[in-house]
């Protein structure tokens, strides 16, 4: 009995949902724009993590290190910083190495050249640091004002790049947060449009809605077809907005890996195609169902 009941109400979505026509378009087409602009926010959020990437590999901090440091005090504060979880690489530029990458940058420059060769060699050995994430260097540059080091550190040039490295950190924070809060916002703009959509393809079954009422059908068996109905309108919307992202991620990735090398918007697509699909899925069936029960209780006070 509960099975024949479960067919007929399915069967009667169904129908609604073919019966209400262009309605039925309005309200997939409604659902369809809510799910490509989350779907989109969630997209937008991984270029602009690409981006954050990209400009954090190219802040490090450079320790300098005494003139007379020795190979084997070197060596130690290399293996420490290696060590360390928040350290992402650890490289080594001798003097002479930094002497001679100097020289070739200013070989035009004959006077620097004549005061190079007055001074001898002026520049510092230096360790080059970079962090798995830019809100580590100034644990790691604690870690490196220890009394152990002191020895054999003359200056660490973290105070220059702290204002770079705090200003991306709290714009990748920002763009966390904002990214958030206009999901929450994209939702709720999403559910009340549904509904509305929804509550003026109900208004066609009004008559039907409290005939059935009246003549005992329970709350359930009532709601049941608007239900599967309004599920429907979210499932359609989810196949519609995967279908069509494809064809605009072909378009869009060659030109956004132009600016943001290493960055490949179609292939982060693809190879997360199951889980978006089901967010897509989920998010219409929970736009589309939720918005047709809440529109229902309406019609179901008689």
């Amino acid at each position: 009995m509960h099975s024949l009941t479960l067919f007929r109400i399915i069967k009667s979505g169904w129908h609604n949902f073919r019966r209400n026509g262009w309605l039925s378009l309005a309200t997939v087409s409604i659902i369809f724009l809510a799910i490509f602009t989350m779907t989109s926010l969630i997209l937008t959020n991984v270029i602009i993590g690409d981006v954050l990437a990209n400009l954090q590999n190219k802040v490090d901090v450079s320790v300098y290190l005494k003139q007379e440091t020795g190979q084997a005090d070197i060596a130690n504060i290399q293996a420490d910083l290696a060590s360390l979880k928040e350290v992402k690489s650890v490289g080594f530029v001798s003097s002479a190495e930094a002497l001679a990458t100097f020289k070739e940058k200013h070989k035009d420059n004959q006077a620097l050249m004549d005061s190079l060769k007055e001074l001898g060699n002026p520049l510092l050995p230096t360790i080059n640091i970079e962090a798995q994430n830019a809100s580590q260097y100034e644990g790691i540059i604690n870690f490196l004002e220890q009394g152990k080091y002191n020895k054999i550190i003359d200056k660490i040039n973290y105070q220059q790049n702290k204002s770079l490295i705090d200003r991306l950190f709290s714009f990748s924070n920002s763009i966390k947060r904002g990214g958030l809060i206009l999901g929450i916002i994209l939702s709720i703009i999403a559910i009340l449009v549904t509904f509305n959509t929804v509550r003026l393809a109900m208004y066609n079954f009004r008559e039907e809605i409290g005939v059935k009422r009246l003549v005992g059908a329970s709350d359930w068996y009532i709601r049941g077809p608007f239900l599967v109905e309004g599920m429907l309108y979210g499932a359609i919307a989810a196949v519609v907005t995967l279908i069509i992202f494809f064809p605009v991620l072909l378009f869009l990735s060659p030109k956004l890996a132009n600016f943001v090398p290493g960055s490949n918007i179609l292939e982060w697509f693809t190879s997360h195609l199951f889980s978006i699909f089901l967010f897509q899925l989920v998010m219409g069936i929970i736009l589309g169902g939720v918005s047709s029960l809440v529109a229902i209780r309406k019609y179901l006070r008689v």
